[in-house]
């Protein structure tokens, strides 16, 4: 069951830690201290909420070159203000190296970091995987729980984005069952929309069934009857 159904605290700074609230992180920037203080809205120094498309694409000189996938976005943050999720975008002081963006299934935000969205596609890929984390936390229940859960039967998930996920997260075992099918909503135009959109209509469990341990999950937690 732990395979498919997962406390926030599993996976642990990739989707959820919880650290002690400081206003400035106790062990420096760019460390998993620096992103826990960030999640917790302690550390905001330069964190912006994002409503809307132009405000990303206004911190950057580039800014005509994202009314292109204004769409998607702006269609993505209605319903994920639906939800109760918050999108942030953060200076990179506050993530550790290579981490492009987080979901936080305590505080149900998510929080984009500003180095590497400088570039549409780069920014729709990152909002669409974390976007994809908060549908898996949909999938487990409720948003409120605090667990997320796979969507996608494993062997759905076309092999270029499970092969992607292993090698990223390969000293993150645990965590690539929930990587590998983020990866491809990441790379896939409105799949992350509809799953989200799925959850802010009340119509997960009837557009994507649950895994069967998802479902022995969710019956047993009596979130859908047997």
């Amino acid at each position: 069951m732990i395979r498919y159904i997962l406390a926030g605290l599993l996976l642990g700074a990739a989707h959820g830690m919880t650290v002690p609230v400081r206003s400035e992180p106790t062990k420096g920037y760019f460390t998993m201290d620096a992103m826990g203080c960030m999640l917790l809205l302690e550390c905001s120094d330069g964190v912006k909420q994002v409503r809307n498309t132009l405000d990303v694409s206004s911190e950057y000189p580039n800014t005509d070159d994202f009314y292109g996938i204004s769409i998607e976005f702006n269609a993505l943050l209605f319903y994920l203000d639906q939800i109760g999720v918050k999108v942030f975008l953060a200076p990179e002081k506050y993530f550790p190296p290579m981490t492009r963006g987080v979901y936080h299934t305590v505080g149900n935000n998510f929080f984009l970091n500003k180095r590497y969205v400088g570039r549409p596609g780069t920014l729709m890929s990152v909002m669409r995987h974390e976007g994809w984390h908060a549908a898996q936390d949909c999938m487990a229940g409720s948003i409120k729980n605090n667990m997320i859960a796979i969507i996608h039967n494993e062997e759905d998930v076309p092999e270029m984005w499970q092969e992607m996920a292993r090698r990223t997260y390969r000293n993150m075992p645990h965590a690539i069952p929930w990587e590998k099918e983020a990866f491809w909503a990441g790379h896939t135009e409105n799949m992350t929309l509809e799953a989200i959109k799925s959850c802010a209509v009340g119509k997960m469990w009837e557009k994507y069934p649950p895994t069967p341990k998802t479902r022995e999950w969710l019956v047993e937690n009596g979130f859908i009857p047997k």
